[in-house]
C-alpha cells in the first residue's frame, strides 16, 4: 500500500515529541564528562554504543530506516544525499591519489555506493556517475594527478554540486527545499569568496569555484574579492539578501560566530516553513534538519566536555534546536 503524506506527517509530529528540548539540553551543558554524556544520551534513547560518535552513528542509521519507512518519495531527500556522495568523492580522490586509508571515512546514506565510487575512482572511469558529476569528477582527478592542487581539485567538485543543488532547488515542488538551498548556496558562495579574497585567490579560481544564484551577483563578488577582503566585505556588508548584513556583523566578531548564524538562519528556514506545515513533505524536511541539528549540537557538548570548556562558553557555540 502507498504511503500517504497525512500518514507520514502524523507518524512525524509525534516523533517530534521524543526530540531534545532547551531543558534537555541545559542538562547535557551540566555534565561532567564525556561519560556522563554518553549515559545520558544512551538513558534517553538516543542510540547505542559505548562512545559518543558510535551513538551518534547509530542514531543516524535509526533515523534514515525510519523516514525510508514513511517518506512517500525518498528522492525528496537526494539534496542531502548529494552532499554525501561529494564528501565521498572528495576523500576517495585523495586517498587514492595519496595512498592513504580512508575507506572508514565514508559516509551513507549516499546516491553512488561506496565501492562503485572507489572502483570509479581508482580506474577514472567516471561514466557510471550521474551526467552532472561527470565532468567535474574528471577534472577533479586530472588536476590532483597533475599539479597536486587539491582546493581547486575540490572547487571543481564543490561547483558542480552547487549547480546540481541549484537545479534540483529551481524543479522542486517543495517551497522549503527551494528556500534552503537557496540560502545554503548563498553562504557556500559567500564563504568561498571570503577565503579567496584572504588567500588572494586568482580570477580563475573564483570563477570556478562560485556559483550563480538567486540574489547572488557573481560578477561584482569575483571582482571585489581580487580587490582583497576589505573591498568585498564592505559590499557584503550592504546586501540584505538571506540576511547577509546581519551574517557580516556576526563576522566582524568572528568567523565561529558567522558560522552559527549561518546554521541558525538555516535552521530558522525549516522552523518556519516545515514544523506547523500540515500538509506535503515539508514535516518530513524539516524532522530530518531537526535531527542533523541535534547531531551538531551533541557534538559540540561533547568537544566542550572533553576539553572542560565552561558550560557558558559551550552554549555560546550552541546552534538553536528545531523543538
Amino acid at each position: 500500500m502507498a504511503l500517504s503524506y497525512e500518514f507520514s506527517i502524523g507518524s512525524v509530529r509525534a516523533k517530534e515529541n521524543t526530540m531534545f528540548s532547551e531543558p534537555d539540553v541545559e542538562q547535557m551543558l551540566s555534565l561532567k564528562g564525556e561519560n556522563e554524556l554518553v549515559r545520558f544520551l544512551k538513558d534517553k534513547g538516543y542510540g547505542e554504543g559505548d562512545t559518543v560518535d558510535e551513538i551518534i552513528e547509530s542514531n543516524t542509521e535509526k533515523m534514515w530506516r525510519y523516514i525510508r519507512s514513511i517518506a512517500p518519495d525518498i528522492d525528496l531527500f537526494s539534496p542531502f544525499f548529494i552532499r554525501n556522495d561529494i564528501h565521498n568523492l572528495k576523500t576517495v580522490l585523495k586517498g587514492v591519489m595519496s595512498d592513504r586509508d580512508y575507506e572508514e571515512l565514508l559516509i551513507e546514506p549516499c546516491t553512488i555506493k561506496k565501492e562503485d565510487m572507489i572502483k570509479a575512482v581508482e580506474n577514472r572511469r567516471f561514466d557510471g556517475f550521474p551526467k552532472w558529476l561527470v565532468r567535474p569528477a574528471n577534472r577533479a582527478y586530472q588536476i590532483l594527478a597533475e599539479t597536486k592542487d587539491a582546493r581547486l581539485s575540490d572547487a571543481y567538485i564543490d561547483r558542480g554540486v552547487l549547480d546540481r543543488l541549484i537545479e534540483e532547488g529551481r524543479t522542486t515542488r517543495s517551497a522549503f527545499l527551494k528556500e534552503y538551498i537557496n540560502t545554503f548556496v548563498f553562504y557556500v558562495n559567500v564563504k568561498t569568496a571570503l577565503r579567496g579574497a584572504k588567500a588572494g585567490a586568482s580570477r580563475y579560481f573564483l570563477e570556478k569555484a562560485l556559483c550563480e544564484c538567486p540574489d547572488f551577483d557573481k560578477a561584482e563578488v569575483v571582482k571585489l574579492a581580487l580587490q582583497g577582503g576589505e573591498a568585498l566585505i564592505k559590499y557584503l556588508e550592504k546586501q540584505s539578501a538571506y540576511e547577509c548584513d546581519k551574517a557580516m556583523a556576526a563576522f566582524a566578531g568572528s568567523s565561529s560566530l558567522f558560522e552559527k548564524f549561518v546554521d541558525d538562519k538555516l535552521l530558522s528556514v525549516a522552523k518556519r516553513l516545515c514544523r506547523h506545515s500540515s500538509e506535503g513533505p515539508e514535516p518530513l524536511l524539516g524532522y530530518y534538519i531537526g535531527c542533523e541539528y541535534e547531531r551538531k549540537m551533541i557534538y559540540i557538548i561533547a568537544g566542550g566536555l572533553k576539553t572542560n570548556t565552561p558550560p557558558e562558553k559551550i552554549r555560546e557555540r550552541l546552534r538553536g534546536i528545531y523543538g
